[in-house]
């Protein structure tokens, strides 16, 4: 614990120096520093996909320090410091998990989460909704996981996959209709409501839709690289080949 503790008020004290006689670092605000931890946070869920601890030590230190940095910007205007976070998530963590810290009995990992979204409505300040605390920034796919999420730990939600699985089919074909009826504001509803039973069937077959999706894009990436170097290295271009042509490439990816 002494090395841990050793090592966090040495960054702090970094931050500090970098604070008072970087050039960059002194012009930030709270506001500059937004987008740069949103990348970081991207960069970290790579990181994660990856599966490299190489990687997920670096990008985990790139989200401390954002952090570090937040609390002492506030620091300067007495608006909280690095301690009041801390103290402020410890307080969090032990109110909601009364079955660690309290005499509230759990069975499974379904009754935590819903004693949390009660839990979370009890606090002062809290969200007055269950669904009002999901960001509205955040992306499409992850938000609908979210939706699901929150409506599930409060018993709103289907009982069995298979119930699931025939919302997905029917979505699919109110979605035919509309295509076929050629309305493109219906079209649209229709496709959204598709992706959303499809995001929630992953939910309950434990797949998270967003993480399942970026593997696709991965493996597409892959394999119209290999596709792209091999036409290249006949001499041509992809806008000059057929789709026969792509078509052998492409298989040859997908047996590797």
């Amino acid at each position: 614990m002494e090395e841990k503790l050793k090592a966090f008020e040495r960054l702090l004290n970094i931050m500090d120096d970098l604070r008072e006689k970087c050039p960059w670092d002194k012009k930030q605000t709270i506001e500059s520093l937004r987008h740069l931890t949103i990348e970081e946070t991207y960069e970290l869920s790579d990181a994660i996909l990856k599966n490299s601890s190489e990687e997920l030590k670096k990008e985990l230190g790139d989200i401390l320090l954002h952090i570090v940095f937040y609390a002492r910007i506030a620091s300067e205007t007495n608006a909280f410091n690095i301690a009041d976070v801390m103290n402020s998530l410890c307080d969090k963590l032990i109110f909601r998990h009364p079955h660690i810290y309290g005499d509230v009995k759990v069975n499974n990992e379904d009754d935590v989460k819903q004693n949390w979204e009660k839990l979370k409505q009890k606090e002062k300040g809290g969200n007055t909704s269950v669904l009002s605390g999901v960001p509205n920034s955040m992306p499409a796919l992850l938000k609908a996981y979210r939706i699901q999420e929150k409506a599930r730990a409060v018993g709103f939600d289907w009982d069995q996959p298979e119930q699931v699985f025939e919302k997905v089919r029917e979505e699919i074909e109110e979605l035919n209709t509309e295509v076929k009826k050629g309305n493109i504001l219906k079209i649209e509803d229709e496709f959204g409501d598709v992706l959303f039973a499809l995001i929630n069937y992953g939910r309950f077959i434990n797949v998270n839709a967003e993480d399942a999706l970026e593997r696709t894009n991965k493996k597409f990436i892959k394999r119209f690289n290999y596709m792209e170097e091999k036409i290249k290295a006949q001499g041509k271009q992809l806008a000059d080949c057929t789709l026969a042509e792509m078509d052998v490439f492409w298989n040859e990816a997908k047996k590797l």
